[in-house]
């Protein structure tokens, strides 16, 4: 047997972040000889609203050998050590999801095991004074990470807040340099094998014609190639996340300390998140159009700015759900195009990153095996479902009384995996991830004791340690946490020092 030849030509459709994530990579990793082409047109605005990302996005810099201080600069980006939710649980309430690890583990005890114990007993903090990001979100400072585990900071995670467009032109750069060719130009047909209707070509306005064997599909909630071309179908989850439209709006930023975190302020008919950059400060209102007119939304949005907006707000209309296969033939859908889930947890530019290094692991031949096929649908299933199951946790777990929708999905049938989740933790704190799931435990237990959903009970292996001696040892956690983050620069001025804003990317 001749075995298939390797893949030469790949085409990618659509530009904006998902598009110029994809080329940076693949112009970073591909065989030599394999030949990258990105068409987008100027003409077709892209969505942009993403502009928080999770701890990984550094992870995928890292791979492209990115400078951090650089890229901050470049984008106009901030620092981000968790989400802060503001009337979530009910109204006046806030907690927030911090990154890194609550405490630490005693004597293979989990800490949250051992803190629920004592805080039942009213013999230690809240849950949050025992994260060092918590508490370094509060005091609004920051400081980088460190690897010695006998520090303080080694507990740290951080992410990224920036300029979505700005970060696509930076990797456009980045892409080009290294050999990836942009071609400007409308889709107009995208004509099918005979043999076996697989996409042959891109054809654009005035018979352009872009030959490739494999095709991704980074257009957006259109999704040209995956959907219109290819048709897979999809499927909705607009029964479990009923927000279906957003307003978005920049605004000028309030004074100058810029907070290290993004805010997620609950409303009467949805929510709104705050995302401060260096120049700017991103903001949007997502919510149910059942429950509220555009314009009311809008003003709901205006009127809980804390910065003079910069523009008229814009409207996005959108529906929860996913493509029933993400990789259909010679062409996989990256972003907006394989699936929608509202931007709660910031895990939009997460999972164009995921795919792209699905793409990477099961890079196919021009054969395109349908067991590379069927575990990268799979695997993207898997992770989808799991991050839906994440954000419809904070809306089922709520005890707000005003408007319909918060009824709605505190009565609403949930997903079987969630069901178990709750149940297990609801009983005495137990919680298992599955199939290297997205987010870490320590995150479930900020949005789950967040929430209200609070342990019955805990492991009973806490009761055969001293009492007294964990008291003593949660004490002193808090007290080398505290001290930590009040030690550190104002997130700003270590901006200022290490990352000043340029608009030259």
């Amino acid at each position: 047997m001749t075995a298939p030849a390797p893949i030469r030509q790949i085409v990618i459709v659509g530009g904006g972040t998902a598009g110029w994530m994809a080329a940076a990579a693949l112009s970073r990793l591909v065989p030599t000889g394999v030949s990258v082409t990105l068409v987008e047109s100027e003409q077709i605005g892209t969505v942009g609203v993403g502009e928080a990302t999770i701890p990984p996005i550094r992870n995928f810099n890292a791979l492209l050998g990115l400078d951090e201080s650089d890229f901050l600069a470049r984008t106009q980006g901030t620092i981000k050590l968790g989400i802060e939710f503001l009337n979530w649980t009910r109204e006046g309430h806030r907690y927030v999801h911090p990154f890194g690890e609550f405490g630490f583990d005693i004597e293979g005890v989990k800490f949250h095991q051992i803190w629920r114990k004592l805080h039942e007993e009213g013999r230690a903090r809240e849950i949050d004074d025992y994260n060092v990001c918590a508490l370094a979100m509060t005091a609004g400072r920051y400081q980088p990470p460190v690897q010695d585990p006998g520090s303080i900071l080694s507990r740290m995670a951080y992410a990224y807040q920036f300029d979505a467009s700005l970060y696509a032109r930076y990797l456009r750069t980045y892409a080009e340099q290294r050999g990836v060719v942009r071609v400007e130009g409308k889709v107009a047909h995208l004509p099918l094998r005979a043999t076996d209707g697989f996409i042959e070509a891109v054809v654009l306005e005035g018979d352009r014609r872009i030959e490739g064997e494999l095709f991704i599909d980074c257009t957006g909630f259109r999704a040209l190639l995956i959907e219109q071309a290819l048709h897979t179908g999809w499927e909705s989850w607009a029964h479990w996340l009923q927000c279906d439209r957003a307003v978005a709006v920049p605004s000028a930023s309030p004074g100058p300390a810029i907070t290290p975190f993004t805010r997620s302020t609950a409303h009467r008919a949805g929510w709104q998140w705050r995302i401060p950059l260096q120049h700017r400060v991103g903001n949007g209102h997502v919510y149910c159009s059942a429950d509220i007119s555009d314009d009311e939304a809008s003003e709901t949005l205006l009127a809980n700015l804390d910065g003079a907006p910069l523009r008229d707000p814009f409207l996005l209309k959108f529906e929860a759900g996913r493509r029933k296969r993400a990789w259909e033939k010679n062409c996989i859908a990256l972003g907006l195009s394989s699936g929608f889930l509202e931007p709660l947890e910031s895990t939009s530019i997460h999972m164009i990153q995921s795919g792209i290094h699905k793409l990477m692991a099961l890079l196919p031949d021009t054969g395109f095996s349908p067991v590379e096929r069927d575990e990268f649908n799979r695997l993207t299933d898997t992770q989808m479902e799991q991050v839906r199951d994440f954000i419809i946790l904070h809306y089922h777990a709520n005890e707000r009384q005003d408007g319909d929708l918060w009824r709605r999905v505190r009565e609403m049938t949930i997903p079987e995996s969630l069901t178990r989740k709750l149940a297990l933790f609801r009983n005495r704190g137990r919680f298992f991830r599955y199939e290297d799931e997205l987010f870490a435990e320590s995150s479930w237990i900020a949005v789950l004791l967040g929430q209200g959903v609070i342990p019955a009970g805990w492991d009973p292996l806490v009761d055969g340690l001293d009492e007294d001696k964990l008291a003593t040892s949660l004490s002193r956690i808090h007290e080398m946490f505290a001290r930590a983050a009040q030690a550190m620069p104002r997130h700003e001025e270590w901006l200022a020092r290490n990352a000043p804003a340029r608009n030259d990317a």
